[in-house]
């Protein structure tokens, strides 16, 4: 039991941690001397935070590459709440996007990273509103779970546990969670379900990872009490790497680009702070280590070790790396016949990992194409060389988890390439690929992860993987690899992506919400997909009883994999109000298949793969609307285009070309998405422009921007003076008061009550402005509890012929999600400038 208890926590962290669908990590000299240096250091720490781009990445490249500790973050979130900067994606699939980024930051500062079962569902301000949201008691688990995984020394919180409604919720509610689980990860009763496959263990101290911001001012901190805290200088330089800590970390930080992190690199000196909350303080207050053994001699039998792994690292030659080889298969064989435990197996597994790189060992193993199904077979293509001139032995090759071996014997000759090819069937049971956490249906605030194994993986290990049985020197090793496409790209080169199993066919609805505004029926288009040859059936869609689907079937045939089909429904609303879904149902030799693949594909993380329940939200609402073309200038993660289209709007997405007087006076209504000031660069040039259209009887309506980091300075924003401020309303149900229910917008042409602000997702709004000329009216008030009102979300002003309506009112949000009451008011401020025309 006790070798199963210590090895399934590696085994996961090594899995967790492999470079999933890209070009294996190509080892440079001073790569490896680093690495041997790791070898010799037996200390760990665990960083604690929310959300991705929380982290601290100078502290953790500093501990990962300075002090060669293993360290590794774990975000509680996803971080799958927020706005996307690079493309449409949000909520779940954003998700997927920042967790790889996240993965990308720790691939460029030396981190590892875990997460929690927690979902981001946008801003808190009170870590009481967030655990009414998160389970408590599931996000504690996983936390404490990855103490027990991880076995850190040293934990160090992101945030200040005492802060309660200072900073996000979510930010206070994960410090929470670690002072706690500080002592709770080393009691046997708590979650004792978990010691099945970890230990109880207890860390040594407890920091809070603080600065100047956490006391208002640098003058206050210049000031603070500092005799708790430990201090570092993080700003040290790499000869080898040829850069300082700080670029590093800003290297890491800029990895975050769905949220605009990109950094600009810093040289020379600069403190973090650490303030001690449990645990002794160290006698050396520049060392969060300080007297924590993490010499060798902290394992029994293991001060041997450390001294010869002293001598691998002096004697190292740069030139010739696997003249250490000998030295390290010594050190390799004195570790594997120490007692079974953590640091034992931690540092085995990177002595294994050191070894091959010193061997210059390639191992890779491709498939002719980027996915399969369950059952099919598979040509994979196997290569792998040793180039150095220590004898190596490919003695076997597993391909796992089929059950299938090759036995080879084959000698590894110095830069002699070993080619082969098998081809393989998947178990017709095979799993499908995909992000593990959006397996089961989730609610707001936590996914619903059965498997205990992978909670807190930042992946899903890949099933198919291939092993190669090494003799190097005498001594048994193995490098396993997993399966991966490789394409020869002419612009980029080589381009890797993951190797997926996936169903046969797709369904795929057009939309993901269809908003009927009137009786008239409308057209739902699926897209069938192949994910096989030869594949054909019938679609059906499934509605709620009253509503009228013709035809009643569909068949599609498909004979190659890749191949699309679009097959079109007529779908007839009832007479009254409804709400439902529709799902589209593929029937192929008998069984059914409802999924839908949404390809996630940027240059700056592997392509990801996210298999869904295919479903449509159909809503059927009373909407009368005056005016019909709108122009739109696109902002940051906006889907509203589309939802307006839904509800019989036609958009045009406004480009540079179409900005002109001629062209923008033939729209009702010009439209500027969330956050066009702070991500549309060329506004600045055509903002002159707008104003004029509505000075000339147009409506122009701007959606909430942030009051930083603006492509035109504030005053030239808007007709007359606002001020956007930081603002907002976190609680959807929150009550909206009506300051001018009079008012045209609340009343025409759709007469606006309190059930029109039933059912919002996520929020009410956020940036609202809190200082407005007095040409704008106030429409709407609303507040978090115990806040003031917030007055600023909707800002009505008469300019010229033509209004200017500015609102920090969630509607990216809500028109996506169906939300009808959105969906009437929106409408309502496109119409203003057609009432009494």
């Amino acid at each position: 039991m006790t070798k199963r208890i210590t090895l399934l926590p590696i085994l996961l962290f090594l899995i967790s941690n492999l470079v999933l669908g890209q070009a294996p990590k190509k080892w440079a000299s001073n790569d490896i001397h680093e690495a041997i240096k790791k070898l010799n250091f037996l200390g760990s720490a665990l960083y604690v935070a929310a959300h991705p781009d929380d982290e601290n990445t100078r502290l953790i490249s500093y501990l990962a590459n300075h002090k060669k500790a293993e360290i590794a973050y774990i975000s509680l979130t996803r971080g799958d709440g927020g706005q996307n900067l690079v493309g449409p994606e949000i909520e779940e699939l954003l998700g997927v996007i920042r967790t790889q980024e996240l993965l990308a930051a720790r691939r460029t500062d030396g981190g590892r990273q875990f997460f929690s079962r927690a979902n981001d569902f946008g801003f808190s301000k009170h870590p009481d509103e967030t655990f009414r949201i998160w389970s408590r008691d599931e996000v504690m688990s996983d936390l404490i779970l990855a103490i027990r995984r991880w076995q850190p020394d040293v934990i160090i919180n992101r945030f200040d546990h005492r802060s309660p409604g200072r900073t996000h919720g979510h930010h206070t509610a994960s410090a929470v969670l670690s002072v706690e689980a500080f002592d709770m990860a080393a009691n046997p009763a708590v979650y004792p379900e978990q010691l099945s496959m970890v230990q109880p263990w207890q860390a040594q101290r407890l920091f809070f990872n603080t600065s100047w911001w956490f006391y208002g001012s640098r003058e206050k901190f210049e000031q603070a009490d500092k005799s708790t805290m430990v201090n570092v200088d993080i700003g040290v330089y790499y000869p080898g790497k040829g850069k300082s800590n700080t670029e590093i970390s800003a290297e890491a930080s800029s990895m975050h680009k769905s949220q605009g992190f990109g950094s600009l690199g810093r040289r020379g000196t600069e403190m973090e702070y650490m303030e001690l909350l449990k645990g002794d303080m160290p006698l050396d207050k520049g060392d969060i280590f300080a007297g924590i053994n993490t010499t060798w001699s902290r394992v029994a039998g293991g001060a041997p070790i450390g001294e010869l792994m002293a001598t691998i690292g002096q004697n190292f030659k740069h030139d010739q790396p696997s003249a250490s080889v000998p030295d390290l298969l010594r050190a390799y064989r004195m570790i594997k016949a120490l007692p079974d435990g953590y640091w034992r197996n931690v540092k085995l597994a990177e002595t294994e990992e050191v070894i091959r790189a010193c061997l210059g060992l390639f191992a890779e193993t491709l498939a002719q194409d980027f996915s399969a199904t369950p059952g099919e077979s598979v040509e994979l293509a196997l290569e792998a060389i040793n180039r150095s001139p220590v004898p190596v032995t490919l003695q076997k090759i597993s391909y796992l988890p089929l059950g299938i071996d090759t036995s080879l014997q084959w000698p590894m000759l110095e830069n002699k390439k070993f080619e082969y090819k098998k081809k393989v069937t998947l178990p017709a049971d095979f799993a499908y690929s995909n992000s593990y956490w959006l397996n089961i249906p989730w609610q707001t605030g936590m996914y619903r992860v059965e498997d205990q194994n992978l909670r807190g993986l930042p992946e899903t290990p890949r099933a198919l993987k291939i092993r190669f049985d090494l003799l190097v020197d005498g001594e048994p090793l193995s490098v396993e690899t997993a399966v991966v496409h490789k394409r020869e790209d002419p612009v980029k080169g080589e381009v890797y992506r993951p190797f997926e199993i996936t169903p046969p066919v797709f369904t795929n609805l057009a939309e993901k919400v269809y908003v009927f505004a009137d009786k008239a029926p409308q057209t739902v288009k699926v897209l069938v997909k192949a994910g096989a040859s030869n594949v054909s059936g019938k679609l059906v869609l499934q509605t709620p009883p009253n509503w009228k689907v013709s035809p009643a079937q569909a068949d599609f045939a498909l004979k190659i994999k890749g191949e699309e089909m679009t097959l079109q429904f007529t779908v007839t609303p009832p007479a009254g109000e409804s709400d439902g879904q529709v799902v589209p149902v593929a029937t192929v030799n008998g069984k059914s298949y409802s999924q839908e693949v949404v390809l996630i594909n940027y240059d700056h993380i592997p392509t990801q793969t996210v298999l869904r329940e295919s479903a449509a939200r159909l809503v059927k609402i009373d909407l009368k609307k005056a005016g019909n073309r709108i122009g739109y200038v696109m902002g940051a993660g906006d889907q509203i285009p589309a939802s307006l289209r839904q509800i019989g709007y036609d958009v045009t997405i406004l480009e540079d070309r179409d900005i002109t007087p001629e062209q923008l006076r033939k729209f009702d209504a010009i439209i500027l998405g969330v956050r066009a000031y702070n991500t549309v660069d060329r506004l600045k040039f055509q903002q002159a422009k707008l104003l004029e259209y509505a000075h000339n009887g147009g409506t122009l309506i701007v959606q909430y921007n942030t009051n930083s980091d603006m492509v035109l300075p504030e005053a030239e924003m808007a007709p007359y003076p606002l001020k956007i401020s930081r603002d907002r309303v976190t609680v959807e149900e929150a009550e909206v008061r009506f300051l001018k229910p009079t008012h045209p917008v609340l009343n025409f042409p759709n007469k606006i009550t309190a059930k029109d602000f039933e059912g919002w997702v996520q929020e009410r709004g956020l940036y609202f402005p809190n200082e407005w000329d007095k040409n704008y009216e106030a429409i709407l008030s609303c507040n978090d509890p115990g806040e003031p009102a917030r007055d600023g979300g909707l800002l009505v002003a008469k300019y010229g012929q033509g209004y200017y309506i500015y609102t920090g009112y969630s509607w990216f949000r809500e028109l996506p999600s169906g939300v009808p009451g959105a969906f009437r008011i929106f409408a309502n401020l496109i119409s203003i400038g057609k009432k009494g025309s």
